[in-house]
């Protein structure tokens, strides 16, 4: 049986498109602005054609003729745009051409037809109007749709990660808006639990001497301070006066709660952000040792392989971890685009 095809939109570093290639699909091109994350895409990915571009200068028809597909043919469009607008994490003036991106789908979709879609991206998508539009538009060429607010670690992920999921099926049968995405997801698909220990033990089996991901960031002396006085399971609340920062003490309530915590080896990981490895960021501080996490151990709660290759500085290949699908959640997504295909 051939490979299901795939085409990324929105790539980054490529979680999503290694995720679906776990799940059996060949992925056959794919689109990525950033100059950074494109070049780690291409360092893992070599035989995708890849568009370095803004989505929005590209034409579907372009990535149809470089995959060899003609309209109707393509099995899966994967869309993951820039989610920092709709996160309840968003600050600031919101950048409306950058959210505007969602939209764009539409355009391929039209071309396209392809038989499935796959949107990920923060739950506060979900409340945009742009999400209305969207589906409403492909409603009238012929989809239905299925969406869901799932969890990264209802699929294994040691990491908790709530994202919003849209599945959209082409074809004159409708597809019961109410089901469960994850009553697709086969059997054979390990659900359990994975905790941040379990990562980084499996980790510490399988590392490669001298990773270049292998680093933290250098903390001051002050930081290094704050951080030694951190215990295991604890966070900026139970730090003595003399480590806390003047901002913390000014706000009120628990704001900037995880702010200077440890992960929790009993449990998953938090959500990585751009800031992963970042102890004032978040709860980014090693379990036991007296350190940010390592870029690497970052990406392993992403669930990237031990092997993947990151280009980029320092803060590149933190944006570019933070900003990923984790891969085997994608590959759960991927295996539930499948079986929803194999049985329509």
């Amino acid at each position: 049986m051939p490979a299901l095809s795939a085409i990324d939109l929105f790539a980054g570093a490529g979680g999503a498109t290694q995720g679906l290639r776990d799940a059996g699909f060949s992925v056959l091109a794919a689109v990525e602005n950033d100059p950074e994350a494109a070049e780690t895409y291409r360092a893992n990915h070599s035989r995708v054609r890849l568009f370095e571009a803004d989505v929005r200068q590209i034409s579907p028809s372009t990535l149809m003729k470089v995959s060899g597909l003609k309209a109707g043919q393509l099995d899966l469009l994967k869309a993951c745009p820039p989610c920092q607008g709709f996160s309840t994490l968003a600050s600031g003036q919101i950048d409306e051409q950058r959210n505007d991106l969602v939209l764009d789908i539409a355009r391929f979709v039209k071309k396209m037809k392809p038989r499935a879609i796959l949107l990920e991206n923060v739950p506060g998508l979900r409340r945009d109007r742009r999400l209305g539009q969207l589906i409403s538009k492909l409603e009238a060429i012929g989809y239905s749709f299925i969406e869901s607010s799932l969890d990264a670690a209802s699929f294994g992920v040691p990491q908790r990660r709530k994202r919003f999921i849209l599945v959209g099926i082409r074809g004159n049968r409708t597809i019961d808006p109410s089901a469960a995405l994850m009553d697709f997801l086969p059997k054979s698909f390990s659900r359990n639990t994975r905790t941040a220990g379990q990562a980084l033990a499996q980790l510490a089996r399988f590392s490669r001497p001298g990773d270049p991901l292998g680093i933290t960031r250098q903390p001051s002396e002050a930081v290094a301070a704050r951080i030694a006085a951190i215990p295991i399971g604890g966070g900026r609340f139970d730090l003595p006066t003399e480590h806390q920062l003047a901002c913390h003490q000014k706000v009120k309530g628990r704001s900037a709660a995880s702010s200077y915590g440890r992960v929790k080896l009993n449990e998953p990981a938090p959500t990585m952000t751009t800031r992963c490895t970042t102890p004032a960021c978040g709860r980014f501080v090693h379990p036991t040792e007296n350190r940010g996490l390592t870029l690497r151990e970052a990406a392993t709660f992403q669930t990237f392989p031990v092997g993947y290759r990151f280009s980029g500085n320092y803060g590149a290949i933190e944006r570019q971890i933070g900003n990923a699908v984790p891969v085997r959640m994608a590959k759960g997504l991927g295996l539930i685009v499948a079986q929803i295909l194999a049985t329509r």
